[in-house]
């Protein structure tokens, strides 16, 4: 093809208009540097159009800009706009190197070093003969070389942004540089008076072409790619050397190494030193000194910047031994060891701190790192060392290991891994450890605190509770791989008594000793802990079957009792109440508290046997909640209420005195007594209730003592009440407050009230009863030998149990008993009341016995308070008709008021009555 045929301008037209989309698309996708380019690639099209358009236009004589070199200039400048969009973006992606190596000035060096060797090759290779071919002056000749001076400058900088632009920048580049040779022919043809030729076009559509790879190209823009065009320099060190050596020699190495640019400005300006002077010395007849002058400045010039990367190498050199040494001098001050590595693992240099592990640093030099290192932590510390040597610019890794001292024991160490950089030679592993031993050791003391029981050694609560949901949550995510899982909890019985005859410190042995004992019977896969005080618990956590679960808590139990405990010198026997639940799909997330339930009702039912659980223990222990919550709302606002039954003198039927018995009727439904009062009891609720009913009671009998029936009251109060602090004052305090006399009031206690109480207990019932207030044993005869106490604390009146009032007229032995312990009272000047009697051969015998007072269904059931008023008239009545027959010399009718009163009271199947309190 003619170079001045019409095809040319279609020709780049259209490779011009493909490119341009192609870099507007991808200039839409995300890449802003793609519509400099793109406005390039127009300017350039448009160009060579205009170039087509005007063949023929050029005359030697006319040396002239034309618009396709404005055009030309105008893609060059964009070209550069688009490579320095191109290293702002690879800077800011975060993996630039953050600057251009080597310095302002050296670069600016560089690019004129570049500019005028690639000029002066240019002008000896073409730009002398289309000089010489011009005929103009050299004036006029340079203004058409406006626009190849300006490529070249262009091609320098655009050299120097696409080092920095990474390869993504090496299109364009290569742009400028197929431009630039387009240029310098075009200005041979243009100064010959001929249409730019076949290579000049071929030149700048191959350009318009290189725009289009960026467009093309897969590749990110990004500064990391630095290293691939030559820039291997910024990247060696990196950020481990600038942290150890500080700025100057980081700046100062980064110079010392030249960078991709100075090279190439270097060559070429070697180049072309030797160009020039072998042409001048082949052409010294022609050319004159002018070409040799040329060649010697730029030698100069050459010689003079080599000079200076000397010059920067020898500061980089000092700079960097420098740093070294005071590297050293500050590894061996440290208290941290300090170790440099080859890529083999072996040690160069060790630190003065190796001497705390028991080495000397010149006998670790030369060693092999890994050997040091524990073999377990072994792997981990290659794999970090491995990943910082590949890191790049990472700064490094860090890790916690062991290593071993001199005396064979392994120390916890904390350690930092980087990369230390070395001018011209390898770079080595720096390490840094820290020994951390005496804080890891702490952790795992403050650790076995935390989750174990100081006293046994065994897991505590807080382990179990999250050992527990660990295992509830594995069974959950893989159902088959679980077997049945069970808890298992354990109290000690009467372990209470141990601490308070023996001592906590014994006790504390027995729990350390029972601690033993469980955890040598489970297998050792289970979590045996302390609960808490002395209660313990198993984690079932082996595959078994729930009758092997039984089996483990029966044969756990057997072990508490099978031997005594030895604590203080003495042989204590003990034994367990244990309970067991089980994982069930429905309640496994309640396994410990089922297990627990399961313990506490092995408890409540006498101890030493093995409960499992069943749902009905839960709703139990919720119903007994509730009702203490009911209970103390009904103590607070009152809505308890109180019955009274009768003690009648056996011989006259005369109501004697009346015990208040405490009532409850709870949503309209009456609650037995024995389950509300055991519920006040574990709930702490007695004493408030007993104070309840002692002044309802008082007020109530003062009543009716200023109405003129003189009878008295008995109140029962349990252990909890009488050893509650001001017990004696509050009693008191309440009979001064409604008026009643302290003789009226008698306070019932049972037998284990009397064995169990402490001196300051005794000391404030016998201060009552010297008041005035009289005391009675309830239920006489049950289980401990009273009349021992009888001594220590003399009482007003005994109350036979109704076990013995039951057996009278059927069993001889009962009546027996019952005959003794009335005769005892009557020695003792001590009143006797007999409980329970419900037939009327029980009260034939008993008056036959000489026993005194009665009570029980066969005389009066208990009664409200107007029931107790109606039979107070009946009484009165009573008396009064006797005192009529008196008057009258007749006998008075032998009926008995409480008969009277209660015809039907006649009840032998009626259950006994309820205490009060």
């Amino acid at each position: 093809m003619s170079p001045d045929s019409p095809a040319w301008p279609a020709v780049g037209a259209a490779v011009a208009v493909v490119v341009l989309v192609a870099l507007i698309r991808r200039a839409r996708a995300g890449e802003p540097a793609c519509r400099w380019l793109a406005l390039a690639a127009a300017a350039w099209g448009v160009g060579f159009v205009v170039l087509g358009a005007t063949a023929g236009a050029q005359t030697p004589a006319a040396i002239q800009l034309t618009l396709s070199d404005v055009l030309g200039v105008v893609g060059m400048l964009c070209v550069a706009l688009g490579l320095l969009r191109l290293a702002t973006v690879a800077e800011a992606s975060g993996t630039a190197s953050g600057r251009l190596p080597g310095t302002v000035i050296g670069r600016v060096a560089d690019g004129c070093l570049l500019a005028v060797a690639l000029f002066g090759i240019g002008w000896i290779a073409v730009l002398r003969h289309a000089y010489n071919s011009a005929g103009v002056g050299p004036g006029s000749f340079a203004i058409d070389l406006v626009h190849p001076a300006i490529d070249l400058i262009a091609l320098s900088f655009a050299l120097w942004l696409a080092v920095q632009g990474g390869r993504a920048a090496l299109g364009p580049c290569l742009a400028v540089f197929a431009a630039s040779v387009g240029d310098f022919l075009a200005v041979q043809a243009r100064a010959s008076g001929m249409h730019p030729g076949t290579w000049p076009q071929l030149a700048w559509l191959l350009a318009i072409m290189l725009l289009a790879a960026r467009a093309l190209s897969r590749w990110p823009v990004s500064a990391g790619d630095t290293a691939s065009v030559g820039q291997t320099a910024l990247t060696r060190g990196g950020v481990i050397r600038q942290a150890m050596l500080g700025k100057r020699a980081a700046d100062a190495l980064a110079a010392a190494s030249p960078p991709l640019t100075t090279q190439i400005a270097l060559s070429a300006a070697a180049l072309n030193t030797l160009v020039t002077l072998i042409f001048a010395a082949t052409t010294w007849g022609r050319s004159g000194a002018i070409s040799l002058i040329t060649g010697v400045v730029l030698g100069l010039a050459l010689l003079a910047r080599i000079a200076g990367l000397l010059r920067q190498a020898g500061i980089a050199s000092a700079l960097v031994g420098e740093a070294g040494g005071r590297f050293l001098q500050l590894a061996d001050r440290t208290s941290d060891v300090v170790v440099l590595c080859d890529a083999d693992g072996r040690i160069r240099y060790a630190s003065k701190a190796v001497a705390a592990y028991g080495y000397a640093p010149d006998k670790l030099t030369g060693s092999m790192a890994g050997g040091l290192v524990h073999p377990d932590d072994l792997g981990n510390v290659i794999a970090v060392a491995t990943a910082v040597r590949l890191s790049g610019d990472d700064p490094g890794g860090t890790l916690a290991c062991r290593v071993r001292a001199s005396d064979g024991t392994w120390r916890h160490v904390q350690a930092t891994m980087s990369r230390y950089g070395q001018a011209g030679r390898p770079d080595l592993l720096l390490v840094t450890a820290q020994d951390v031993s005496d804080e890891v050791a702490l952790r795992r003391q403050v650790t076995q605190l935390t989750f174990h029981d100081g006293l046994t050694g065994l897991p505590n609560r807080a382990y179990l509770e999250e050992r527990t949901k660990d295992l509830l949550a594995r069974n959950r995510e893989q159902p088959r791989l679980a077997g049945q899982t069970g808890a298992i909890f354990l109290d000690l019985d009467g372990f209470t008594a141990i601490n308070d005859s023996v001592g906590h410190g014994a006790g504390d042995l027995v729990l350390a000793q029972a601690g033993r004992r469980l955890r040598g019977l489970v297998p050792a896969l289970d979590t045996v802990a302390r609960w808490g005080g002395d209660e313990f618990a198993v984690l079932i956590e082996t595959p078994g079957s729930p009758q092997d679960i039984v089996d483990l808590a029966e044969r756990l139990a057997r072990s508490i009792a099978a031997e005594p405990f030895l604590a203080a010198g003495r042989d204590l026997s003990i034994t367990a109440s244990v309970g067991v639940a089980f994982a069930d799909s429905d309640v496994a997330e309640h396994l410990l508290r089922n297990a627990d339930l399961a313990m506490a009702r092995a408890k409540d039912a006498g101890g030493a046997q093995v409960e499992v659980f069943a749902a009905h223990m839960h709703a139990d222990v919720v119903r007994r909640l509730e009702l203490a919550t009911d209970l103390r709302a009904a103590i607070d606002d009152g809505s308890l209420s109180i019955e009274y039954q009768p003690v009648v003198e056996l011989s006259t039927s005369r109501v004697a005195s009346v015990e208040a018995l405490v009532r409850w009727s709870r949503h309209g439904e009456a609650v037995a007594a024995p389950d509300f009062l055991a519920i006040a009891e574990d709930y702490g609720l007695m004493v408030a209730l007993g104070e309840w009913v002692l002044v309802r009671a008082c007020q109530q009998v003062a009543a009716w003592r200023q109405g003129g029936w003189l009878v008295g009251l008995s109140v029962n109060f349990s252990l909890r009440q009488v050893s509650a602090p001001g017990f004696a004052e509050m009693v008191l305090t309440t009979l001064d407050e409604a008026g009643l006399s302290r003789s009226a009031l008698t306070l019932e206690v049972t037998e284990r009230v009397l064995i169990e109480i402490g001196e300051p207990v005794l000391v404030g019932l016998a201060r009552l009863r010297q008041l005035g207030v009289r005391l009675a044993i309830d239920d006489f005869g049950t289980g401990y030998a009273s009349l021992a106490y009888l001594r220590q604390l003399p009482v007003d009146i005994i109350k036979i149990d109704p076990s013995f009032v039951a057996g009278l007229g059927i069993d001889g032995t009962l009546a027996m008993l019952t005959r003794t312990i009335v005769q005892v009272g009557h020695d003792l000047g001590i009143e006797i009341v007999a409980e329970g009697i419900e037939r009327p051969e029980q009260l034939e015998l008993l008056r036959a016995m000489g026993c005194g007072l009665g009570q029980g269904y066969l005389m009066a059931r208990p009664m409200t308070v107007p029931g107790i008023e109606s039979l107070a008239d009946t009484e009165a009545r009573r008396l009064e008709s006797a005192l009529l027959s008196v008057a009258e010399d007749e006998p008075a009718p032998p009926t008995s008021a409480a008969a009277t009163a209660a015809p039907s009271a006649a009840a032998p199947d009626s259950p006994a009555t309820a205490p009060a309190g």
